[in-house]
């Protein structure tokens, strides 16, 4: 085993986890009022109205895809019946449309970021370079699923990728799984440790934010400014007597 390889598959993939964890432990403490999404929705609604649920719904369906695909084992698949030939199938097609769906949302987001002016104002670095790790992990995840395996020759991630990625939870990662795997999922995988560390630093910390605490707030209270003045009677007029 090189040292260059221990650097790369062990040593910076747990700096990058570890930035993950403690940096949103700090940002939860330290700027609780800047977990947010600085939404810009006010500036501009017809993009965001189009790109946003493409690319959430996507990318929910891509993270199951890599849920069953890297942290379960290929032989828990089997044993429920699953052939390899069969969850290849399954995943080169859902993996494709989601896959898609989240680049065209993505690629909305993008150009509604950059192309409307008022948007691109509210933009930071570190939403430039969040912006830049997604495009990275999108770009090499669509090429390996249809350039590799849809068209391609196909590659079984799931006798390298996906044991060194559970051996890194488990305190045994294997960097020689990774240290053979082709160059499009070495770049994968390496993006998205990177977009793990900048994660608690960036707008995407909103991703954890669940509005559960809306329900067990008291309802809210309005009290007027100045108080309404008691309405006043008209004068009692007594009859005049004529004499």
């Amino acid at each position: 085993m090189s040292g260059g390889a221990l650097i790369v598959w062990v040593g910076i993939p747990y700096v990058c986890l570890t930035l993950f964890v403690a940096g949103h432990i700090w940002r939860r403490r330290t700027g609780e009022l800047t977990w947010t999404t600085r939404s810009t929705q006010l500036l501009e609604r017809r993009l965001l109205r189009i790109g946003s649920p493409l690319f959430h719904l996507g990318l929910l369906a891509v993270i199951g895809g890599h849920v069953l695909g890297i942290l379960v084992p290929e032989e828990a698949t089997e044993a429920l019946g699953v052939s390899e030939g069969l969850y290849h199938a399954v995943s080169v097609t859902a993996g494709t449309a989601s896959g898609l769906a989240m680049t065209i949302g993505f690629a909305i987001l993008l150009y509604r970021r950059l192309g409307v002016a008022r948007v691109r104002r509210t933009t930071t670095r570190v939403d430039q370079a969040t912006y830049a790790l997604l495009a990275l992990v999108i770009a090499t995840g669509m090429w390996a699923t249809i350039g590799v395996n849809l068209f391609g020759g196909g590659y079984d991630y799931r006798q390298t990728v996906g044991p060194w990625f559970r051996g890194l939870f488990l305190f045994d990662p294997d960097p020689t799984l990774m240290s053979g795997a082709p160059l499009i999922y070495q770049v994968h995988a390496l993006g998205a440790m990177a977009l793990y560390a900048l994660w608690p630093f960036s707008r995407l910390v909103h991703a954890w934010s669940v509005p559960i605490a809306y329900l067990r707030r008291s309802p809210i209270l309005y009290r007027r400014r100045a108080p309404i003045a008691a309405p006043v009677s008209p004068p009692k007029i007594e009859p005049r007597r004529i004499p």
